[in-house]
């Protein structure tokens, strides 16, 4: 398997949860409320599995062994692009928490916040995930050899196995700095 294999498959599951996503907001549409548990869900999913897991290992890996390489003009802007949107993802992440606290709150127009991030979130990523396995995916093959390629592969699998073990460090040192 290439490097950009498991990038590609984890982007199968993204869109998986991305069709979620646009169920729940027909839902919001129709019915004008949403559980404010599944967007703590989908926030989960979307900072732990999109951005922290997939993208780390896009951006801690992935292009940190691409920046090393000659890159061709193009190739070095488009993976500009990707990093730019990447933190599209987060602050539009950041303010769908915002207005789900605020919908917790009883702030009713808070949900036509949480319908608009969202729909941006379920615009954004198809056209971003298309960018990446359609364009850039294929282009930087060319930059590997195909040792290179399974060095990434295996600095995948730790950046992986050590994932579950930060997220919930992170979720105890949370719960202990609050006493």
């Amino acid at each position: 398997m290439q490097a950009r294999g498991p990038l590609m498959i984890e982007h199968r599951l993204i869109e998986r949860m991305l069709s979620v996503i646009k169920g729940v907001l027909a839902k919001i549409e129709s019915k004008q409320e949403v559980d404010p548990v599944f967007v703590d869900i989908a926030v989960d999913f979307i900072r732990v599995y999109a951005d922290r897991t997939h993208h780390g290992k896009e951006e801690d890996i992935f292009f940190r062994e691409l920046s090393k390489k000659a890159l061709k003009p193009e190739d070095s802007q488009i993976m500009k692009e990707l990093i730019e949107e990447h933190v599209f993802g987060r602050q539009t992440t950041k303010a769908l928490v915002e207005a789900n606290t605020r919908y917790r709150n009883g702030d009713q127009t808070a949900l036509t916040d949480i319908a608009a991030n969202l729909k941006t979130l379920t615009d954004f990523y198809p056209r971003h995930i298309d960018k990446e396995d359609k364009i850039f995916f294929p282009k930087s093959r060319a930059y590997f050899t195909d040792k290179e390629d399974q060095a990434i592969l295996a600095e995948f699998r730790e950046f992986d196995r050590k994932m579950i073990h930060d997220k919930y460090e992170s979720l105890i040192e949370g719960f202990e700095s609050q006493k």
